[in-house]
């Protein structure tokens, strides 16, 4: 796939998963749209996550983690990912995500 081909799933990729957060209630937009080239984070929301957002068929979840790990500052990285014709999926840390459910589990 060439690199114009893979910006635009990219960029696709990054628009969906902003309207699945919209359609479930959430303030999302694109960092690119507000921020640049330079954004960090693929999606911004008013979600405590820094999201990586990966619209491919073969992921290197470990790259992809360790991306959103770098760059999340003090937000909780988590990497939203998914295949053609596949369901969202999110990835983050065990430890970020045992902490949320001991939040929600009183």
């Amino acid at each position: 796939m060439s690199k114009i081909n893979s910006k635009q799933k990219g960029k696709k990729g990054e628009l969906e998963f902003v309207h699945k957060l919209k359609d479930n209630g959430f303030d999302a937009h694109r960092s690119q749209q507000f921020s640049g080239a330079d954004a960090d984070a693929d999606v911004e929301s008013d979600l405590p996550f820094h999201f990586e957002v990966k619209r491919v068929e073969r992921l290197n979840i470990d790259k992809a983690i360790e991306q959103a790990i770098r760059d999340c500052d003090e937000r909780t990285p988590v990497v939203a990912h998914r295949k053609n014709r596949k369901d969202w999926l999110i990835t983050m840390k065990f430890d970020d995500w045992i902490e949320l459910i001991k939040a929600i589990h009183k």
